[in-house]
């Protein structure tokens, strides 16, 4: 590999970088959820720091609030991909839309079982 070449590809490298954070931001500061979801993940985050959870904890409590991200980005992409390529109601879009949506409520739920897994024996003691 030369220098140019290589300089070309730290270039789009840091240029993808810098536009998936550009995604989240927009995520954060435009969707309902990304809200919602910034402002869960730091309650739960700080909730990890005051009961002092184990390191296997925040390995699973981490995988939690990432996998909902994760859904979440996915399914918002989706909806507007959706809206752009069809604006007015479709039945097939709508089972789209409802098939991403459902996927988020799995991740949601099953961030929610970790979390009382790990917190409530915590919230009982």
């Amino acid at each position: 590999m030369t220098i140019k070449s290589f300089q070309h590809y730290a270039y789009t490298r840091i240029k993808s970088i810098k536009n998936a954070i550009a995604g989240l931001f927009y995520f954060i500061k435009n969707e309902p959820h990304g809200a919602i979801h910034l402002l869960s993940a730091l309650i739960v985050v700080c909730a990890g720091w005051y009961f002092a959870i184990t390191g296997t904890e925040w390995i699973l409590i981490i995988f939690a609030i990432a996998l909902v991200w994760v859904a979440e980005v996915f399914n918002t992409a989706l909806e507007k991909l959706a809206d752009w390529a069809k604006p007015e109601y479709d039945k097939k879009i709508k089972t789209v839309k409802d098939l991403a949506a459902g996927s988020v409520l799995v991740a949601a739920i099953a961030a929610l079982i970790i979390g009382i897994i790990i917190f409530f024996p915590k919230l009982i003691d």
